[in-house]
């Protein structure tokens, strides 16, 4: 009986144990939300993207084996405001997991916690692909991880609530390490400012609203259409006058049309990470912007 007991007691302490020791799982839809949490949660959580710093956020096939990840995930943080609209809910269906779904404490979406930018008036989508709910890159203003970083945090806390003094103590060391880098992040790109530049597709409102810098055109006719080269000359001849000094393009888009431009506008099309995973040295959040800052400054030179 004693023998039965002690197993017992053991066996029980184990499940305890192991249960103590089970880590958060956490569906990222994008790579900036996985450093981000990992950030914030440290050894508490483990994190994945669905998707990589090559790839295009708009548009990725819901696999098996997303499916799965969705079905054994405690919390999904994406972006939101549309920007997944065309997956995203076809894993959270197919997954079938009620800790997240849309209203439940394990479902995160960044954009409802910065301000967000290009809402329009009207939604028309004969426009292209325009964002009911405005231009879902927040991810390219570094200040957006500020409260972002506040309200993940939070709900980090209400899933797994053992953990709340590890998750504020982080976030109070990522604020304090945060604003140090964005100061020093805007002393090296003081130069960028007032400086119009030329965008591939609309992903850089924020960037180019942090910076200062000025956008003179989208190469692409309509959000998300490709431009001819029609097109392109129809353009080069409407934006001579404004010299942009540079053209901006991510790392995932196909680059023949900033390649056309920068070739006969005599200017510098600049690849650059948009997001974790974009670019060599771009692992971390803090490499994201460190490269970003380099190539912006780069080509200015």
């Amino acid at each position: 009986m004693k023998r039965l007991i002690a197993l017992a007691v053991a066996t029980a302490s184990l499940v305890l144990t192991s249960a103590a020791d089970a880590k958060v799982a956490v569906f990222t839809c994008e790579p900036e939300w996985t450093a981000l949490a990992h950030e914030l949660g440290g050894d508490r959580i483990d994190a994945s993207s669905a998707t990589t710093g090559l790839q295009d956020p708009h548009q990725i096939q819901a696999r098996p084996s997303l499916i799965a990840k969705m079905r054994a995930a405690d919390m999904v943080v994406c972006t939101g405001a549309e920007l997944e609209i065309g997956w995203l809910p076809v894993l959270l269906r197919q997954g079938a997991n009620p800790k997240v779904q849309p209203g439940a404490p394990g479902y995160f979406e960044a954009a409802r916690f910065v301000g967000m930018k290009e809402a329009p008036q009207a939604l028309d989508r004969s426009l292209g692909d325009v964002h009911a709910g405005g231009n879902p890159h927040i991810q390219t203003d570094p200040r957006n991880m500020l409260p972002v970083a506040k309200a993940l945090t939070d709900q980090f806390v209400r899933v797994d609530p053992a953990g709340a003094d590890v998750y504020r103590a982080n976030l109070a060391a990522f604020n304090t390490r945060w604003t140090a880098a964005i100061e020093g992040w805007q002393q090296k790109a003081a130069a960028l400012k007032g400086v119009p530049v030329l965008v591939q597709h609309k992903s850089w409102v924020y960037l180019i609203d942090w910076l200062g810098m000025r956008e003179v055109a989208p190469l692409e006719p309509k959000p998300g259409i490709a431009p001819s080269t029609a097109y392109l000359v129809e353009l080069l001849s409407k934006v001579e006058a404004e010299k942009p000094r540079m053209i901006l393009a991510a790392a995932y888009e196909d680059d023949r049309g900033s390649k056309w431009m920068a070739e006969h506008a005599k200017i510098p099309a600049v690849t650059l990470p948009f997001t974790v995973g974009g670019d060599a040295g771009t692992d971390t959040l803090t490499g994201l912007y460190d490269v970003t800052i380099q190539k912006l400054t780069a080509a200015l030179r």
